[in-house]
């Protein structure tokens, strides 16, 4: 690996550094090394001691090239040497000493555990250290430039503490770069307010409190993601605290990496216990390594403290100290419980009862159609969702949501046009009656079916099957809250089967539940994080199954042909 030679001036008007093992030697003279060479039958004493020395791995090389050369950029300890604890060891060698080779790796505890210091120490072991590579390109990314100019400014100061380092890097701080000379090695920071990725190459990316991302998607990660494909061996490094809500970007890296689905990417995660008094110093440490030690353990208790007698401070605290999960309006579900419902669905409906309920799109939005079919006690969930085609992209990106590579797997349908076209919608659904599914009621916010209704009239619908077929479905406190308890208990006594659908499973991660001064519940897209109308529908899908739980018989046929 080559490494810029820090005690060595650059060429700032300086001599021109060298590179680590490529200082000139004089070769001795072939008459003296031809007498002077040992006898290959036996080695010497020197030879096997030198056998028997173990050669350190990438993960202690990191080690030792930081604890050498780089120097506390701030706070008590400023201008001494780096002195990594046991826990930053442990995570560096987690990720340089991966045998499979860490393409991606996460480290997240709660706030002021030097996360910024020891991002920056990793970027410039790969910029001069033991990790760099000649003619390579760095990143950083954070969501704001603020955000961006903290970890450029703690690697700058690093440099400056070091005569060795600063030697061989110049700084350049209009630009957040940071340039090695001896190997043309390039830093940049990039914000999320300003991407500027076109062109960009990089073998090393450091995503910077990702944790601040909402939603499934950012814009400035995926950009930069992809630009590191063309590497063989890249390599990112994201360094957060938790983000607040399953459905955020980080979350659902966070619970890939735990689910351990792919051996490269590694991950470090510091958080507290959910069942432990999260005011307690117990908790606090298990999220906060650096408890006690550089952390302010004072400051952090009084934080604690403050929460416990504030109620309105303790979902930050939970998330800023203990690294938890947290978001003010109540979640309607937890990830594991949705996720136990992931079982497989029935590929075929036909011969089961089956119910509906359908979420109507305001023209440009996403519209849903559920339909949950019954068998042998458990609900069976198909889910179908519509958007329309112009302006996917930008829908795409303003929800921070894959809608387009939704799109190309086949969870959700790309009208043509700007809209959902109620037409479209009408003869779907005469399709889906006129086939061999046993369909008892379709149930439908009240407010858009009004516009739906001339459309089923016109597809063939005739108005006794709209009548009897078509339910009225309230999206208030009194007809959302028994729906919601329904669906609450089938899927705390996993009845429920989703099969993990992506979009579905967006929905039902993004949907809040908000409290009339009674306590009945509804869902509201007003206070949510992103789409729910998969959830709306569903929910008003299992209030019909579980009203008819009976499945009677005294229902319209579901074939239009007897009833044309």
């Amino acid at each position: 690996m080559a490494t810029a030679t820090p005690g060595r001036r650059g060429n700032r008007g300086k001599a021109k550094p060298a590179a680590r093992g490529k200082s000139k030697a004089v070769a001795p003279k072939k008459a003296a090394a031809k007498a002077k060479a040992p006898k290959k039958t036996t080695a010497t004493k020197r030879q096997r001691k030198t056998r028997a020395v173990k050669q350190p791995t990438r993960g202690e090389r990191v080690i030792a090239w930081i604890e050498k050369w780089c120097r506390v950029p701030e706070g008590k300890d400023v201008g001494k040497p780096m002195r990594l604890r046991d826990w930053q060891k442990r995570d560096i060698i987690k990720i340089y000493d991966n045998p499979h080779r860490t393409r991606r790796a996460i480290i997240s505890f709660g706030k002021k555990n030097g996360k910024t210091s020891l991002a920056a120490c990793l970027l410039l072991a790969h910029l001069c250290g033991p990790e760099a590579r000649p003619n390579s390109q760095l990143v950083s990314s954070a969501m704001s430039r603020d955000q961006a100019a903290i970890v450029f400014s703690l690697a700058a100061k690093i440099v400056r503490m070091s005569p060795d380092l600063d030697a061989v890097i110049t700084i350049r701080d209009s630009q957040k770069q940071l340039y090695c000379p001896e190997l043309g090695t390039l830093y940049k920071a990039l914000s999320a307010e300003a991407p500027t990725t076109h062109g960009i190459s990089p073998i090393f990316a450091l995503h910077d409190e990702l944790g601040q991302v909402r939603g499934p998607r950012s814009e400035l990660f995926d950009a930069i993601e992809t630009a590191m494909s063309a590497h063989a061996d890249p390599l990112s490094i994201i360094i957060s605290t938790q983000a607040a809500t399953d459905a955020d970007l980080l979350s659902t890296l966070i619970d890939d990496a735990l689910a351990a689905h792919d051996p490269k990417t590694v991950i470090s995660l510091y958080t507290a216990d959910p069942n432990i008094d999260p005011f307690s110093e117990e908790a606090i440490r298990q999220a906060n390594p650096a408890f006690g030690d550089f952390q302010n353990a004072e400051e952090v208790l009084n934080q604690a403290n403050e929460a416990r007698r504030m109620p309105s401070r303790e979902a930050s605290y939970r998330n800023l100290i203990l690294n938890q999960r947290v978001q003010l309006n109540q979640p309607f579900i937890s990830r594991s419980v949705w996720q136990a419902c992931s079982r497989e669905v029935l590929e075929e409906f036909g011969g089961l009862p089956v119910y509906g309920g359908l979420d109507l799109s305001e023209t440009t939005d996403l519209t849903a159609l559920v339909l949950e079919a019954v068998y042998e006690g458990e609900y069976h969930v198909k889910p179908t969702f519509w958007m329309p085609h112009d302006g996917l992209l930008e829908r795409a990106r303003r929800d921070r949501a894959p809608y387009d590579q939704w799109v190309r797997d086949g969870f959700i349908e790309a009208v043509p046009g700007r809209t959902v076209g109620y037409d479209y919608v009408a003869e779907y659904l005469y399709d889906l009656f006129a086939s061999d599914l046993d369909i008892r009621c379709i149930a439908f916010d009240r407010w858009n079916f009004r516009h739906l209704k001339p459309w089923l009239l016109q597809a063939g619908f005739p108005e006794k099957v709209i009548e009897q077929k078509f339910v009225e479905f309230g999206q208030g406190f009194a007809s959302m809250s028994p729906a919601l308890r329904e669906l609450e208990t089938a899927l705390l006594e996993e009845k429920i089967r989703h099969g993990g659908h992506p979009v579905l499973t967006m929905c039902a991660a993004n949907a809040v539940v908000q409290r009339d001064p009674a306590g009945n519940r509804k869902l509201t897209k007003a206070k949510s994080h992103g789409r729910i109308d998969g959830l709306i529908a569903l929910t008003m899908a299992h209030a019909m199954a579980a009203t008819h739980r009976e499945h009677r018989q005294e229902y319209v046929s579901g074939s239009l042909m007897v009833l044309a």
